[in-house]
């Protein structure tokens, strides 16, 4: 557990104008998606990566709005890949036709797959978000890098808000495009089995443990301290462990319990998202040794180690 509190503080004064064009760094400008929502903040942020020639980080959604103002910011230069972070339908399902319009090849950490193997009977919340039909033309793996338009990138597995994540870190400056595993408006939505809260921390640590200090989320404003500021998600996830297990101490056995003890007054829109981070601290915690679980046909319950 943590040794001692971080402020958490979320960053929820990003205003972008969708399909605008900003120059968030040399080399580098963001695009955002007009698919706003309560699990997609202001919209998908696209980034357009390089100099006369340029990488497409994150196509978005599948949206011709959205394609036609990514095609305008590329503004006729050479697309030499589209990068995904991840294969969340509003991460990834516009790639395909900006594929066909500009030519690129698509680039990610391979199929959209499962964490863990599925239980008997479990239902994947999340199932119908995963692009599961995309197939990479060439798929990164952990710690690559290659350089587009006088733009080096490094390649960093980053799984736990799905098992295929990964961020873009730009080895001669001090930038991390962080896709979904680190956002400042809101903590990461981690829902097993198409997540894991495991991963999802150890990502969280492997991150905090390099150079990059200024991170660009695929969500949300830039986050211009992203190490400590992962330092304090961390911390707050261990909160949530500590919080899990005194309340199961004290004799709350059922997840609906739980939802309610820990999230007395989160809004109705957001109660499912609670559940499903919820489930991935019980599991992470039933792995730990630290709760024991029992399902059967009457459901689950959580019980003390």
């Amino acid at each position: 557990m943590a040794a001692a509190a971080i402020p958490l503080v979320f960053d929820t004064e990003f205003k972008p104008e969708a399909g605008a064009p900003e120059e968030v760094a040399p080399g580098i400008s963001r695009v955002t998606a007009p698919n706003r929502g309560p699990y997609t903040f202001t919209g998908t942020n696209s980034f357009i990566v390089g100099g006369d020639a340029v990488a497409v980080v994150d196509a978005g959604p599948d949206d011709p709005a959205h394609l036609d103002a990514l095609l305008s910011a590329i503004a006729g230069r050479r697309v030499e890949a589209i990068l995904l972070t991840h294969t969340h339908k509003d991460h990834s399902a516009l790639a395909p036709r900006l594929r066909a319009a500009t030519g690129a090849p698509i680039w990610f950490g391979g199929r959209h797959r499962l964490s863990r193997k599925p239980r008997p009977f479990e239902w994947n919340a999340v199932e119908g978000a995963g692009d599961w039909a995309l197939v990479p033309d060439r798929t990164l793996v952990d710690g690559e890098t290659f350089e587009i338009g006088g733009t080096k990138l490094e390649v960093i597995a980053t799984p736990g808000h799905c098992a295929n994540h990964l961020c873009f870190g730009v080895p001669d400056g001090d930038l991390l495009l962080s896709g979904d595993h680190v956002m400042g408006w809101n903590s990461t939505l981690v829902s097993v089995p198409d997540g894991s809260m495991a991963d999802y921390l150890g990502s969280l640590r492997k991150l905090i443990a390099l150079s990059y200090r200024r991170y660009l989320p695929a969500h949300g404003g830039a986050i211009e301290d992203g190490p400590t500021y992962a330092r304090a998600l961390l911390a707050h996830r261990e909160m949530r462990n500590a919080q899990i297990v005194k309340a199961v101490k004290g004799g709350t056995r059922r997840l609906g319990d739980l939802l309610k003890t820990i999230y007395p007054k989160l809004s109705l829109p957001l109660l499912p998202a609670a559940r499903m981070v919820l489930k991935a601290h019980v599991e992470y915690l039933e792995d730990s040794g630290l709760v024991s679980v029992r399902r059967g046909i009457t459901g689950t319950t959580i019980h003390p180690a």
